[in-house]
């Protein structure tokens, strides 16, 4: 529990400080080892000698992996525990990962990838658990900001890897240093027990809760709340895709930046979204989720615009930092909403299915603004991204456990 310190303030207990910085690093970690292939696609073709659609399968395997695995070890976390399954996603993901050095044809990246998207997608929505159920309620959104900063954390440290690892050695020594993860799984299996709230749930023999994936629909109410949460999901995950995929060659080309003015570019934009995750968690904490979701989601879709109008390096660079501050700032509070809708047996499981649908489905935002881009231009692209946040936000209004005062009165 949280104790009060010599000034009246809250601390945290040693238990979740652990909490915290296995999730975090877990996240970390995993940002780290996802980003890699980003890095090094680049190498991957030219050295297996494979076209533009071979290549891009790999994203596409990998986000079903993350889906299959997510499913699978949602439940079993629900089931059997967070702890032991949570070393378990960290483990697959973190040697499937280190495999890819003994990649050497098209064939293996397939089988690597989707099993390091099955570790993957299965260790979010556990980490979120474990969060969920370490701190009180009215801190969750605080706390996943935290966790979700530290993704980005280690997407900066997979570039800055990538830059000093493959021109000295190649693509395939760059993934060896995906086997990191695996020195954090022995500090929380001796580090950390099972939460409190997991064990009560099940120390009801009489009344063992159902964990299955169809409690996700059990009645019409929260099939609709599933359902919707996927949506936004989906269209969060698009927008990041979107643009961080696809805005950095955008603009090379339109601004004859060079490839180290484009990174600045990502930088810029990942500090932005850095640091609206800490407001957007602040602001669901104390003002409630609908209200924190209208915000980001409103200036998302008029944010997006700048991107059309931007003239110089400048420009862009505030532009990034802008609408990575709001588009990816909500990234933040999917962990903190899920954890708080949907109760201990299946916190899990919901976590991690309503994700990784926003990864497998929003993944493939990609390909549609990469047709938009071949066929019209920016300001048709950056419409399409703006009305995606519009249809999120209304489908957010439907949602009444987003309520402010149906919100804030969970747990």
């Amino acid at each position: 529990m949280i104790s009060k310190t010599a000034q009246g303030k809250t601390a945290m207990s040693g238990y979740q400080k652990r909490v915290l910085a296995s999730s975090a690093a877990g996240l970390g970690l995993e940002s780290m080892d996802i980003m890699f292939l980003s890095f090094a696609l680049t190498s991957i073709i030219a050295d297996l000698n494979v076209n533009g659609a071979a290549a891009g399968l790999i994203s596409s395997i990998t986000n079903v992996g993350m889906l299959l695995g997510g499913v699978i070890f949602g439940v079993l976390a629900d089931k059997y525990g967070r702890i032991k399954i949570f070393t378990y996603t960290i483990l697959i993901f973190a040697l499937a990962t280190g495999a890819m050095y003994f990649a050497s044809n098209i064939y293996l990246v397939y089988l690597f990838r989707f099993l390091a998207g099955i570790g993957a997608g299965g260790e979010y929505g556990i980490g979120m658990a474990i969060v969920a159920e370490a701190f009180p309620k009215e801190k969750l959104g605080k706390m996943t900001s935290i966790v979700a900063v530290a993704g980005q954390m280690g997407a900066i440290l997979a570039a800055i890897i990538a830059a000093i690892i493959i021109p000295l050695f190649g693509w395939h020594a760059l993934f060896l240093f995906g086997l990191l993860p695996v020195v954090m799984t022995f500090f929380i299996r001796n580090h950390l027990d099972e939460s409190e709230e997991w064990k009560k749930s099940q120390a009801d023999t009489e009344n063992k809760p159902n964990v299955s994936l169809t409690e996700l629909f059990k009645t019409p109410k929260l099939a609709r709340q599933t359902i919707s949460l996927m949506m936004m999901a989906i269209i969060q995950i698009a927008g990041y895709f979107g643009l961080m995929n696809w805005l950095p060659s955008i603009v090379q080309k339109n601004l004859g930046l060079s490839v180290s003015g484009s990174s600045l570019w990502m930088i810029s934009t990942i500090v932005g979204m850095s640091l609206g995750m800490l407001l957007f968690g602040k602001i669901l904490d104390t003002l409630g989720a609908r209200l924190a979701y209208s915000v980001f989601l409103l200036a998302s879709a008029a944010s997006v615009f700048i991107f059309v109008y931007a003239s110089n390096q400048w420009t862009m660079l505030i532009g990034g930092a802008i609408v990575g501050f709001f588009a990816n700032g909500m990234f933040a509070g999917y962990g903190a909403i899920v954890s708080r809708l949907y109760p201990t047996s299946i916190r899990s499981t919901a976590n991690n299915v309503i994700i990784n649908t926003g990864r497998a489905v929003g993944g493939f935002s990609s390909v549609v603004i990469g047709f938009l881009l071949d066929q019209y231009n920016l300001l048709v692209v950056m419409g399409f991204l703006s009305i995606l946040y519009i249809i999120s936000f209304l489908i957010m209004l439907s949602v009444s456990g987003l309520k402010r005062e149906n919100y804030l009165k969970i747990g």
